[in-house]
């Protein structure tokens, strides 16, 4: 399998593995900007991606994950916790960094944002039905099993 990486500015960065077993690829900022305390602000990454060479019948999507150094040392995380790019979009990659701090953050172009994940998904076929089959859970929502 391939990630295709299409450069759409002169700041962006192809996303690199930290190590060689990291799950997730470094995402990059390609702007310079000022995150305010407590707002969210979309960041550029200046790329656009594709997969190729996927296994027939195999659907991915890639997911984008905090960098937990950053979200950790600095306070900038994924606002909506997990961005979900799916396989078919072919758009700028935008990383939406929440400061969860009380004081403004400056991002550099070549800032590592984000990390990006590749993940296999399913296509399930959706149905309506009257009755969902019974389990020891049952309806027991939040906290309910105890632990």
């Amino acid at each position: 399998m391939y990630l295709n990486v299409k450069k759409l500015s002169e700041t962006a960065t192809i996303p690199t593995r930290g190590s060689e077993k990291s799950a997730g690829l470094d995402l990059y900022a390609a702007e310079n900007c000022v995150v305010d305390a407590r707002k969210t602000r979309a960041i550029r990454t200046g790329i656009a991606v594709s997969l190729e060479d996927t296994p027939d019948n195999s659907h991915y999507a890639l997911f984008i994950y905090a960098r937990s150094g950053l979200a950790c040392k600095s306070g900038l995380a994924p606002a909506n916790k997990v961005g979900v790019v799916d396989e078919d979009y072919r758009g700028e990659v935008i990383v939406a960094l929440y400061n969860q701090t009380d004081e403004p953050k400056t991002i550099n172009a070549g800032d590592r944002i984000a990390q990006l994940v590749i993940e296999n998904v399913e296509f399930p076929i959706v149905r309506e039905c009257e009755y969902l089959d019974d389990t020891e859970r049952g309806s027991g929502g939040f906290g309910s099993t105890g632990k």
